[in-house]
């Protein structure tokens, strides 16, 4: 587990403590692990390689790596988050290699900023994976799905319960890569202590219901253990996908005098 304290600007008085996990597994059915993730304050992110397309794992890597160039700092600064996103979209075409059919990759994730000097959240999401929220007991997507599958939950034409089943289930409208301009969707939430986060790819939520991620958050207080059980468990059901998490918990907010020496950054 590492964790990180970051003070309040204009509040010396406040800081707020974050600790998290992270793990990836290549799954039982696949030959590589196209996922790549980034879980370092202030951003923490997964990416999910394309399925069926060349290079999934260097379209994965290539976004978490300019994603990364906002770590270093307390905060991230306004428009980070796509100034990452579009100079990923021409790392993955230099390096898409020959294919016809290009490459590309999911992602999604949170990151820290100030707005109006107060700490919030800014949760992101291109594709199909996820970012959940846990807030007293009560599990919450904070994202939604860009898939052609949720589009027809959306317009009534099938049941939540018949996505997975469905022969499109695996088609993402929105994507990084093919040399499209990036198209994040953006949510601002509110740090709040105590709060449990949880950003994955879908070879977690192909294998475990709401009901079962919950399960495994709340009945595992420290992010390490929570990561371990959730990826067991989607290996139990089946890994039929390479599965991430990254388990984020909001510690506490409280005076720096005894966060600083507490809670070293790592």
């Amino acid at each position: 587990m590492s964790n990180h304290t970051v003070v309040v600007p204009g509040r010396d008085d406040l800081a707020v403590t974050l600790s998290w996990a992270a793990r990836t597994d290549t799954g039982h059915r696949r030959a590589v692990n196209e996922d790549s993730f980034l879980a370092r304050s202030p951003l923490f992110a997964v990416a999910d390689g394309m399925g069926g397309h060349s290079a999934g794992d260097f379209a994965s890597a290539a976004v978490v790596t300019r994603l990364a160039e906002n770590v270093g700092h307390d905060y991230v600064e306004p428009g980070g988050i796509d100034r990452a996103l579009r100079a990923a979209v021409d790392d993955i075409g230099k390096g898409a290699g020959e294919s016809e059919l290009g490459t590309g990759t999911t992602v999604t994730g949170i990151a820290l900023t100030l707005i109006g000097g107060t700490p919030q959240w800014v949760v992101f999401n291109i594709g199909d994976s996820r970012v959940y929220q846990l807030v007293e007991g009560v599990l919450e997507q904070l994202t939604v799905d860009h898939s052609v599958v949720q589009e027809l939950i959306d317009a009534g034409a099938i049941r939540p319960e018949d996505a997975e089943g469905h022969p499109h289930s695996n088609v993402i409208t929105r994507s990084v890569g093919f040399n499209d301009v990036p198209d994040p969707d953006f949510r601002v939430l509110p740090v709040i202590p105590g709060m449990r986060i949880l950003i994955c790819s879908d070879g977690l939520t192909k294998e475990l219901t709401d009901y079962g991620i919950r399960h495994f958050l709340v009945s595992n207080p420290d992010p390490d253990d929570a990561a371990d059980h959730l990826i067991d468990a989607a290996l139990d059901n089946g890994g039929r996908d390479n599965v991430t998490v990254v388990v984020v918990d909001v510690e506490a907010q409280r005076p720096t005098v005894e966060t600083r020496s507490a809670s070293p950054r790592h």
